[in-house]
């Protein structure tokens, strides 16, 4: 009798691509309730202002066997905020920027913020216009075709979406998912283009600790009802200014004083940590 395959040989074929996504606009276009309506399926009428940054994530299967999880940063609108955005858009696949139909001015906040990532941010980000509050029509200052043509020009990805409705909020994140290089990211042999998180993340596959300065290691943790997958950073650097400082305390007296490891990178160390970073 000819053998069955289990649902989990079945799964272990298909593979899992990691994304970093960020979302950027003016305050109160509705970029939380986008997110939230696409992780959790929820809309909260009223929402307060994001302070800082929220981190959510969510997975999209695109067909049997190729599976794409995003992690997910809502940044925060108000402008003293502003400062902040490099540090979530640095290293980003994607981003949706997001303006309100109703609003013109948060249009042309949301143009000056693809500029700034397509100056700033990776060369080969993925970016997606969304129009959010399609649900208000009677209210529109914005019209489609405008967004369209700017969109088309940008090379950006354009959705009119409505987080109430859940209009298009699917589609927008499922196009993004689709725009990704998986690709090439799978046919890469290189630990760069695996472990960079411009490239992704290829869950599946083991790191090469020949490619980058900092090496990936895949662990498993035990969580009720099942095992969880993460991604351990160990850094060279640390590992090495750690190692510097266990030599001082193994060569000097406890009663003597101590510099900590950070003091010791002298100009005979920085050629062989500069190996270490740009190998």
């Amino acid at each position: 009798m000819a053998s069955r395959q289990s649902p989990q040989q079945g799964q272990a074929q298909g593979r899992t691509y990691q994304f970093k996504l960020v979302l950027l606009g003016e305050s109160a276009v509705g970029k939380s309730s986008l997110v939230m309506r696409f992780v959790k399926d929820h809309f909260d009428e009223y929402r307060e202002s994001t302070i800082g940054a929220a981190f959510l994530a969510q997975t999209i299967s695109l067909d049997d066997n190729t599976t794409v999880k995003f992690e997910i940063w809502d940044t925060a609108g108000q402008e003293r905020y502003k400062s902040l955005a490099p540090m979530y858009y640095r290293n980003a696949n994607c981003a949706v920027v997001v303006y309100d139909i109703t609003q013109a001015s948060s249009l042309e906040k949301a143009k000056a913020w693809v500029n700034e990532l397509q100056r700033q941010a990776d060369p080969n980000i993925v970016i997606a216009l969304a129009g959010n509050k399609s649900d208000l029509e009677g209210r529109r200052a914005i019209d489609t075709q405008t967004a369209q043509e700017y969109a088309d020009e940008a090379g950006l990805l354009f959705f009119e979406t409505s987080a109430k409705t859940a209009h298009n909020v699917h589609e927008l994140f499922n196009a993004i998912a689709k725009r990704m290089p998986l690709d090439q990211l799978a046919d890469s042999t290189r630990g760069r283009n695996r472990l960079n998180a411009r490239g992704g993340v290829d869950l599946n596959r083991p790191a090469n600790p020949n490619g980058c300065a900092f090496e990936n290691v895949r662990k498993v943790e035990k969580k009720r009802g099942g095992e969880r997958d993460s991604m351990v950073c160990i850094c060279p650097v640390y590992l090495f200014c750690s190692l510097s400082f266990t030599l001082q305390l193994k060569s000097r007296s406890l009663t003597q004083p101590i510099n900590p490891p950070t003091n010791q990178l002298t100009s005979n160390t920085l050629p062989f940590l500069s190996q270490l970073l740009f190998p």
